[in-house]
């Protein structure tokens, strides 16, 4: 059943409902800055607690909101778990006390938002209505007022469209396509200046003055933002050329106290003076005053595009003035070359704000455009993390997905994402034991609430946050493969209306992002040298060559054997550094002291994850890697983001300097070690050594052995084992078993069984080696629910068919036996339980599938009696009754036939790669 639509509400065609005005935003409208919210933090029991216990007992943060305006005081009664519920529901308490309703005088039809726009622009030049000392526009007017001759008290038109965001919600009012279009916001305000009442324009330029003289009062209290300071200002801007061939470069602007800022901007574009300035709105940050600024036509062409009339220029004409780069980074459509720039006047500066905008500024603003970047920019590190592909609530860093994906949105002017979360109730109850599970859709909208994508999910989780952070990661990662091959997935879109949950409206899709797709989306050929693309937009092929290894040149420090593994959060440090190789020139792109992400969860690069998986605690290595493409060198350099700009990438390398600094185990083993000892693991090995011994084998392959914990474990227990073989298609993973069993194997001290034969293979299980053909044992411990559940399938009938060891022990999550993990894993400190948390979907992220006992059972019994094998269950972890073992294990034995086939020389099948073999072993090279 639905539970809650997110994402500004829903109608009943499943569309985002038009934004209402909040209770905050209400007492704002008529208190401003003497509104004063106060917040407390307040810890409470969660529910099922006991009051009066003298124990510890859980607790959550809630909050309660006081809220002070002239001659009223508000407190909340009750607490909240957000705060600004808690502010919302202050300020709503005082609007009913002081008994205001929201009124309804906002201009709700294009005429009466003509005439307001009139009445708005006449005020600005009248006594009774002058800008207040805060407002950014008096800084115009404190410029103009210390002029002479005959533009004393004149301000360019831009200067309102730049200060008074008022102005620009009534010209979109007027006409929608105001907010992509500054210019047709210049036209608009032009006009509607020369129905001012007590204002004057020019005919020829776009001049705005008084028609009477100012007052001494206005005169003096615009002057007050003046410093007396006379000497010109210097700042760096970054010119955006219309031609695309030509590279963005700094450009240096000196501003004058006397003269107004936006015609020193615009006279780099050979505009005539300030009022042929046309701004657009904030780009990056809605805090920052960073604009492109780019030159207006004539007046007459202006002043016609609102009323919507062609001129003898041609909109054939104007639309091949389009700057593509500067309008895709904006969101509005900009004409000609442009500047990027960090000037402004604004309500937290007296004087002229200015601040330098660098090549790394613009390249990580264009970074942002993409579906992955602010994850990037959150994380500070932007060469080597990636989007994960996975969500999980206690490995994920940065920017949460939903937050992402509604950064996405607004930064592409898009509608906020639609969240619906529905309640899936559990076998029809509603109790502790059968909580309710969560799905969610998501549904993405233009600004026009065309619908552009829609995902829809079965999956189901035991928190209404994680499906929607879930469903979320879905979709930026669709994007994401978007991006990265736009060509490929415009044709995709013509052709395919619905795959894996997706269903994309193509006419709508590709209007939306068509301004993306004339940049990028037609390049020839696969060139990644090319590299002038939005971060990680180019496709680099080498990297497929390089197989996604990184060859370390030395590995420093002592190995102290605590590895990092699939699923470990591990905390590393490194530097990468651009290297130039004909002049010795080193420039450090980026540098962190903590970084912490989750092994094989796909969050860095892979050469960084290559690298780290073959080090140790407090172990550091270098390695080269292939150069990334040239926009996300620029955008990480910073300071050298200048000079790296003119090196050719023919003549530099980028090497990676990483140290790992701690590893925390997977959560699955966290949970386990909380309720077993010994753990899981252990109990595993003990099991297996048991069979070992009773059958007296002598040998044992493990199929998937992983990093080799299990023949590791083996040497430390007394079997009859002489020869033991360990199979994993991970190079890194029998990488790390070759290092220890070589290191127990050279101190047999350690070891309480001699082992002459150790052998690692590179291989798939469902690749039959006839070098591993009828051994004592094969044991698959915790593998099968790794891969598809067709591929488990496979798997068994491969090893049954076709090795055909006497015994096989396989092991897999009992997935009845989580709820129970669940309770027992220490809860998230960062993050409060919510109502309704069941148990975990999976154990680990990465399982692909967990059996209940019956699933188990009917799986390996149909195995047995296919390939001639007998089968017994048993368990590790609890007493075996309800919900019986944590893990579940089944023992086939192979059952004595006289049509026993037998491997022939001429049969021979070897298609396993030997990586390392003991005695006389050399270790594997990386």
């Amino acid at each position: 059943m639905p539970l809650r639509l997110r994402g500004g509400g829903g109608s009943k065609r499943g569309m985002p409902a038009a934004p209402t005005v909040t209770p905050k935003a209400v007492i704002h409208q008529k208190y401003g800055a003497k509104a004063c919210y106060s917040v407390e933090e307040v810890r409470e029991a969660v529910d099922g607690g006991c009051p009066g216990l003298a124990l510890p007992q859980q607790t959550r943060s809630v909050y309660r909101c006081s809220l002070d305006i002239p001659g009223l005081t508000v407190v909340t009664p009750g607490t909240f778990v957000r705060k600004k519920d808690a502010e919302q529901a202050a300020a709503q308490i005082a609007l009913d006390k002081l008994g205001i309703q929201p009124t309804a005088n906002a201009p709700s039809t294009p005429e009466e938002a003509w005439d307001e726009l009139i009445a708005r622009i006449s005020g600005f030049f009248t006594d009774e209505n002058f800008p207040s000392s805060s407002h950014p526009l008096i800084g115009h007017m404190c410029v103009t007022f210390r002029r002479t001759g005959d533009r004393f008290g004149m301000i360019p038109m831009s200067a309102i469209a730049a200060c008074d965001v008022k102005v620009i919600g009534l010209c979109k009012l007027i006409d929608p396509k105001a907010e992509f279009d500054p210019l047709l916001v210049l036209s608009l305000i032009y006009n509607a200046a020369k129905k001012s009442p007590g204002v004057s324009v020019s005919d020829s330029n776009f001049w705005i003055w008084s028609q009477k003289p100012y007052s001494p009062e206005a005169v003096d209290l615009a002057l007050q933002h003046w410093s007396g300071i006379t000497d010109p200002i210097e700042v760096d801007g970054i010119f955006v050329p219309c031609m695309m061939e030509d590279e963005p470069k700094t450009i240096r602007l000196t501003l004058s106290h006397n003269e107004h800022y936006m015609g020193d901007i615009v006279s780099k574009l050979s505009a005539s003076d300030s009022s042929h300035a046309v701004v657009s709105r904030t780009v990056g940050k809605a805090s920052s005053e960073i604009r492109l600024y780019f030159s207006a036509p004539n007046v007459q062409f202006v002043s016609e595009i609102s009323h919507n009339v062609v001129s003898s220029l041609g909109d054939g004409y104007m639309e091949s003035l389009i700057n593509k780069r500067a309008s895709f980074i904006s969101g509005q459509t900009i004409y000609g070359d442009a500047i990027l720039a960090n000037v402004g006047y604004t309500r937290r500066d007296s004087e002229l704000h200015t601040e330098d905008v660098t090549l790394s500024n613009y390249y990580r603003i264009l970074l942002g455009k993409s579906p992955d970047g602010n994850y990037k920019i959150s994380r500070d590190s932007i060469l080597v993390a990636e989007l994960p592909s996975v969500y999980s609530r206690s490995s994920w860093k940065g920017l949460s997905p939903r937050d992402l994906l509604c950064s996405f949105c607004r930064l592409h002017r898009l509608a906020e994402p639609y969240f619906a979360v529905n309640r899936c109730a559990s076998d029809g109850k509603n109790d502790k034991e059968n909580p309710d599970m969560f799905k969610c859709d998501v549904k993405i909208y233009s600004k026009k609430q065309e619908l552009l994508l829609e995902y829809s999910t079965a999956d189901t989780w035991s928190k209404e946050s994680d499906a929607i952070h879930n469903s979320s990661l879905k979709v930026l990662i669709w994007f994401c493969s978007y991006f990265k091959q736009p060509n490929k997935h415009v044709l995709k879109l013509s052709h395919s209306k619905s795959t894996d949950g997706f269903t994309i409206c193509p006419d709508n899709f590709l209007h939306e992002f068509a301004m993306f797709l004339s940049i990028y989306g037609n390049r020839g050929g696969d060139d990644s040298s090319a590299c002038s693309t939005v971060g990680s937009l180019s496709m680099d092929t080498s990297k497929q060559k390089l197989e996604n290894n990184a060859v370390l040149a030395h590995i420093d420090g002592p190995d102290s054997g605590v590895f990092p593994s699939h699923g470990s959060l591990t905390c590393i440090s490194y530097t990468a550094s651009l290297v130039v190789k004909d002049k010795t020139n080193r420039y450090t792109l980026e540098s962190n002291n903590e970084f912490e992400f989750e092994i094989g969860t796909g969050a860095v690069k892979n050469q960084i994850e290559s690298c780290v998986s073959q080090l140790s605690v407090n172990q550091s290595a270098c390695f080269i890697a292939e150069l990334p493409p040239k926009d996300l060198i620029l955008a990480a350099a910073n300071e050298f983001s200048h000079d790296l700009s003119k090196i050719s990438r023919d003549n530099c390398f980028l090497e990676f300097s990483v140290k790992v600094l701690q590893v925390t185990e997977p959560l699955e083993d966290r949970m386990e070690k909380a309720l077993f000892n010994p753990p899981l693991s252990k109990q595993r090995v003990e099991f297996a050594v048991r069979y070992i011994n009773e059958l007296h084998a002598t040998t044992l392959v493990d199929f998937g052995c992983g990093s080799g914990s299990l023949l590791d474990s083996l040497l430390e227990h007394p079997t009859t084992l002489e020869k033991v073989v360990g199979v994993d298609i991970s190079r890194k993973g029998l990488t790390r078993a070759a290092k220890s069993l070589h290191q127990k194997l050279s101190k047999k001290s350690l070891m309480q069984t001699s082992v002459p034969t150790a052998v690692l293979y590179d291989g798939s299980i469902t690749d039959f080696d006839s070098r591993l053909y009828r051994f004592d044992i094969g044991t698959c411990l915790e593998v099968i629910e790794h891969v598809e559940e067709d591929q488990a399938s496979l798997c068994g009938d491969v090893v049954l068919s076709s090795f055909c060891p006497t015994v096989l022990i396989v092991s897999t999550p009992n997935y009845e036996y989580n709820p129970i993990l669940q309770r027992s894993a220490m809860p998230n400190k960062e993050e409060e339980p919510e109502e309704n948390a069941g148990p975990c979907k999976f154990r680990n992220h990465d399982h692909k599938f967990e059996w209940t006992r019956s699933q188990f059972q009917h799986w390996a019994t149909g195995l047995a009696e296919k390939h001639n094998y007998s089968v017994e269950f048993s368990g590790v972890g609890g007493s075996g009754d309800e919900p019986g073992f944590a893990s579940q294990i089944a023992v086939f034995r192979r059952m004595a036939s006289g049509q026993d086939e037998v491997c022939q020389e001429g049969e021979l099948h070897q298609p396993y790669e030997l990586l390392w073999e003991w005695p006389n072993a050399s270790l594997p090279s990386h």
